[in-house]
């Protein structure tokens, strides 16, 4: 028995002594794993997001393209009474199609820049988690940084929207038939390209959109994240557990606060990428540019084209998250 004991004992110490010899190889190869897991999932996950945001982009394009050509005419014109008779007078004069016009750059340029804004949000948003982890030990957003994720992505994004909207804005609000001053996009770019120089032609406004694009996806961001936060919390959900119609109504009530928040900084940009070249300017600088409409049209003017805006705001935000969640699903 004695014997026994020994050899159990014996055997058990080999065993430990096994063990520990393999535990650091072991937790140095998990470690490893998990650092390669992190690193490629960090990727492919920046890569889905891109992809739903893309997806998300074009689908903002197809539902919103009717509202914003009434919007634009709205802010760039006295011709119209209303967003009712702007939508009839451009129906009868220029054809259903005319609500589409300019529709190629947005659809694929907007695909583009709300790939960014949802790419850039969600590493802002990781980034800010880390942080809080590293610091607090809890990785929870606060709704400032929520809107500082979100005014990260609206910057980022514009460097594409900057150009992108100026050339889609001039289409829009151009002459029908024979007053037309240009044939498409490419067109278009190349006449502004000629008239200002490449960069500030193509970038006029840029100083106002930066400030647009901080202010506006700050709030809508950070908006939807609260709502859905709130109801998750209210109901002892999950927040992932919340169904695509209450993504699709936040989502509408977001786009509604991003322009309530951002709509006077929209008014001026749209002014100042309608402007013409040279003697046929008429604002000099975004500063200008608030001067002169709140002298011409007193603080109104900084809200034309709200009404459409908002009508359009609910469902475009509303297909924008819900399209971008469902990406995110099927791409798992």
């Amino acid at each position: 028995m004695r014997w026994r004991d020994r050899d159990k004992r014996f055997g058990l110490k080999a065993r430990r002594l096994s063990l520990s010899l393999y535990s650091p190889v072991r937790q140095f190869t998990m470690e490893t794993e998990t650092i390669d897991q992190i690193e490629g999932g960090g990727a492919l996950r920046t890569v889905k997001d891109l992809a739903a945001g893309a997806a998300g982009g074009m689908a903002q394009v197809l539902l919103g393209q009717p509202f914003d050509i009434v919007k634009v005419r709205l802010q760039t014109t006295t011709q119209y009474k209303s967003a009712l008779d702007a939508a009839t007078q451009i129906f009868k004069k220029e054809g259903p199609a005319a609500f589409y016009k300019g529709t190629l750059t947005p659809l694929i340029g907007i695909g583009a820049c709300v790939s960014v804004q949802f790419g850039a949000y969600h590493e802002a948003r990781r980034r800010l988690e880390d942080m809080n982890k590293k610091k607090y030990a809890v990785k929870d957003l606060s709704y400032i940084q929520y809107y500082m994720a979100g005014s990260f992505a609206g910057l980022t994004n514009s460097v594409l929207s900057g150009p992108i909207e100026h050339v889609r804005i001039r289409l829009q609000a151009q002459p029908h038939g024979a007053g037309r001053l240009y044939s498409g996009p490419i067109d278009c770019v190349s006449k502004l390209a000629s008239q200002g120089g490449a960069l500030r032609g193509l970038y006029r406004g840029q100083a106002v959109t930066l400030l647009r694009e901080a202010q506006a996806y700050g709030t809508w961001f950070m908006a939807f994240e609260f709502m859905m936060n709130q109801d998750a919390k209210f109901n002892g959900l999950k927040r992932e557990d919340l169904g695509s119609t209450k993504v699709a109504i936040y989502g509408g009530l977001a786009g509604e606060a991003l322009w309530l928040s951002s709509y006077p900084f929209d008014v001026v940009k749209s002014k100042m990428q309608t402007d013409g070249f040279g003697a046929d300017q008429k604002f000099s600088s975004m500063r200008d540019c608030f001067k002169k409409t709140y002298a011409i049209e007193g603080l109104g003017g900084f809200w034309k084209g709200i009404g459409p805006t908002l009508l359009r705001a609910m469902p475009v935000s509303a297909g924008t998250f819900l399209t971008v969640e469902l990406a995110m699903q099927a791409l798992g």
